[in-house]
């Protein structure tokens, strides 16, 4: 019984595999086909599907495969990242035209999505995948919206940026747009273009009551897309006003205040002053009471204001005047742009001298003005210094960026003067101040003065015992020659005995006699010297005293008998 069944269960499967296969590998039943093909055979794909997405307006367009083929209708699938199936699109579900709008679609613009279509009757073609997209780079911007105001001479343009006011394309880039604008006549064709306007702008001379015509756009440099035009808008300027406006506004630099001037028509008029951040012209929105007023310019009767330089912080302003008789008032002037870097004077840069070993090291700092102030100046600024000898009037130059500057390589013990300038490294300041003050220092010894010192005091010490030695010995001299020793030669010391010196100094009570011993003929000196051998001391003497001839010599008379005896042998 058993095996029974398992023999008819073996059967029984063995007759169903072929169609449980066919059915997992997505094969439909024969009966199941036939039904699909009854209701439309051979469905295609819709192609060409485009996706137009201008401001928050996402659109999606195709076209059909067989036009041939009625009530055929259209759906679409999105897929966001990281999601596996796929989510039917609102407002693209069965559509029965060639057009589709999504925008009710809540996305993030910067995400990448996919999207895929299909036809439809009774049954379904294959889907067919769009491309992916990003919605933010396939994004075009939209027309602005513009509304104008005229006066006599001139129209105002307010400009509202491309979307609604909730976008979402362009939350993040509503302050970044620039627009630029065709006017023209439109009794002509000639057409102006104005690029780089403000979203409130103003255009002026023009005529009275003249019907004027433009069209504006907008543009994202940064994303580089440029947007379409928005329709016409034409507008009639009004009859001529009474004033007319001041012109030729202008901002110059006098010491530490600025002075606007303007020019005038008429006299004894009063006029007033107004400014705005210019950053303020790029958000949308009306800006008329955002005009604050100069305090030094207000009810000024001349053609000129003069106010503070602290007036007005670092940045850019607007500038406009109006003029008033008391009774009636003119339009206000052409908006001027003043920008603080660019108007005001580059002033001098302040330095400090330090003299090193053969150079000079400069210290640049920031110029001062009122009440000792430094300058700030935010832009880079290049440094030209000017040096020379101040007994020369022969200039070098340098140029640096940096503000601790040392020049090499200069004369020792020398006077150095320099004076400096300064330059905007930006060339559309293209300013220069005028050169600083000049400072002069002297440069101190150098390394060889130095040298040359060590080497004189060495030369003057090894030189010193020889001077000391050549001093002692010119002394000597001087001290024989003019200043002679009164003591006897040693030979006179010889000669005289003790006893008599005794006898000399005792005969001191005796009156003394000079004598006087001249020799003639030396020869004689000679004879006396051979023939007298017993006396060797006497010849000595004889010899000295022939040697000392024309001396003076002062004797006692206990000395008298010997001079006798001497002369008697020399005969």
């Amino acid at each position: 019984m058993m095996v029974t069944l398992l023999g008819a269960t073996t059967l029984v499967l063995v007759t169903l595999a072929p169609w449980v296969l066919s059915a997992a590998a997505g094969e439909r039943p024969e009966g199941e086909s036939r039904r699909r093909a009854g209701g439309g055979k051979n469905l295609k794909s819709p192609q060409k599907v485009e996706v137009d997405i201008i401001d928050d307006n996402f659109i999606l367009r195709w076209n059909r495969s067989d036009e041939s083929v009625g009530n055929v209708t259209f759906s679409f699938d999105y897929q966001k990242p990281g999601m596996d199936n796929w989510i039917k699109l609102p407002g693209c579900q069965n559509i029965t035209s060639t057009k589709c709008n999504f925008s009710s679609l809540k996305l993030n613009i910067y995400e990448e999505i996919k999207l895929r279509i299909r036809a439809e009757k009774e049954n379904t073609s294959s889907w067919y995948e769009v491309d992916p997209f990003t919605p933010f780079r396939k994004a075009q911007i939209g027309p602005p919206e513009v509304h104008l105001e005229a006066e006599d001479k001139a129209i105002v343009i307010h400009i509202s940026p491309p979307g609604t006011k909730d976008s979402v394309m362009w939350a993040l880039d509503g302050l970044s747009f620039t627009y630029s604008l065709v006017i023209w006549k439109n009794s002509s064709s000639v057409e102006e273009r104005i690029e780089n306007i403000y979203s409130r702008h103003k255009i002026y001379k023009l005529s009275p009551e003249t019907t004027y015509c433009l069209k504006v756009k907008a543009a994202l440099l940064t994303s580089r897309k440029i947007g379409v035009y928005s329709p016409v808008h034409c507008i009639k300027t009004t009859v001529e006003n009474e004033l007319p406006p001041p012109e030729n506004v202008e901002v110059i630099v006098q010491n530490q205040n600025y002075v606007l001037k303007w020019d005038y028509t008429y006299a004894n008029m009063s006029f007033q002053v107004q400014w705005l951040h210019a950053f303020l012209k790029r958000n949308p929105g009306n800006h008329l009471y955002k005009w604050k007023q100069i305090p030094d310019c207000e009810n000024v009767t001349t053609t000129q204001c003069v106010f503070p330089r602290d007036t007005f912080q670092k940045g850019i302003y607007l500038l406009r005047v109006q003029a008033s008789d008391g009774n009636n008032t003119s339009f206000w002037s052409e908006e001027i742009k003043f920008d603080t870097e660019i108007q005001a004077s580059l002033l001098p840069p302040v330095f400090n001298i330090r003299s090193l070993s053969d150079s000079l090291h400069i210290s640049i700092g920031a110029p001062k003005w009122f009440e000792n102030k430094p300058v700030i100046q935010d832009y880079p600024l290049i440094y030209e210094i000017l040096f020379w000898e101040n007994t020369s009037k022969a200039e070098r130059k340098i140029i640096e960026k940096k503000t601790d500057v040392t020049i090499p390589n200069l004369k020792p013990l020398t006077v150095y003067c320099v004076k400096a300038r300064a330059h905007s490294m930006d060339e559309k300041l293209n300013k220069s101040s005028v050169f600083s003050d000049v400072v002069c220092e002297e440069t101190k010894s150098g390394n060889t003065s130095k040298i040359w010192l060590i080497i004189g005091i060495f030369t003057v010490l090894l030189a010193l015992p020889f001077v000391i030695y050549a001093v002692k010995v010119l002394l000597r001299c001087i001290n024989y020659v003019f200043f002679p020793s009164l003591k006897p030669s040693s030979n006179i010391d010889e000669y005289f005995s003790e006893q008599s010196l005794k006898n000399l100094l005792l005969s001191t009570s005796e009156e003394q006699i000079e004598k006087c011993l001249i020799i003639e003929n030396i020869s004689t000196i000679a004879i006396v010297e051979e023939t007298n051998q017993t006396d060797e001391d006497h010849k000595k003497y004889s010899s000295q005293t022939s040697q000392d001839s024309g001396n003076y010599s002062n004797e006692d008379e206990s000395e008298n008998k010997t001079s006798e005896e001497l002369q008697q042998d020399f005969i």
